[in-house]
């Protein structure tokens, strides 16, 4: 069965700091599935990004059963990021340095537990 994605409330920021360093970016929530939140293209290279809400207790903030089947099954990497910094990160892009105003409140997000997870290769 088709499971649509959600959006977390700060994927609209994470979307246009990323815009603002020059990546494309386009939403891949609408697939669900466990497919990643967002494709980003910058510097010819592609980035998966999984957006999870920092502001929530780890245990609201983990993958879903069908992302963790997807990131298992994909042979590329996967970034799950919970805030701007996180995202621009896992694209090469300090944060300050190009304008964007740094998010430090942002929470490390988690992977399948607690342990927190910056990228996940296949």
């Amino acid at each position: 069965m088709r499971q649509r994605g959600r959006v977390d409330y700060n994927q609209h920021e994470i979307v246009a700091a990323l815009r603002l360093v020059g990546c494309s970016v386009e939403s891949l929530a609408p697939v669900g599935n466990g497919v990643p939140d967002l494709l980003v293209g910058r510097g010819g290279r592609n980035f998966l990004l999984e957006v999870k809400d920092g502001g929530k207790s780890p245990s609201r903030i983990r993958l879903t059963r069908d992302q963790v089947a997807w990131h298992r099954e994909w042979r590329g990497k996967v970034y799950v990021v919970s805030s701007v910094d996180e995202a621009l990160a896992a694209v090469g892009v300090t944060a300050g340095a190009v304008g964007v105003p740094s998010n430090p409140a942002g929470s490390q997000a988690t992977r399948d537990s607690a342990a927190p997870a910056a990228e996940k290769e296949g």
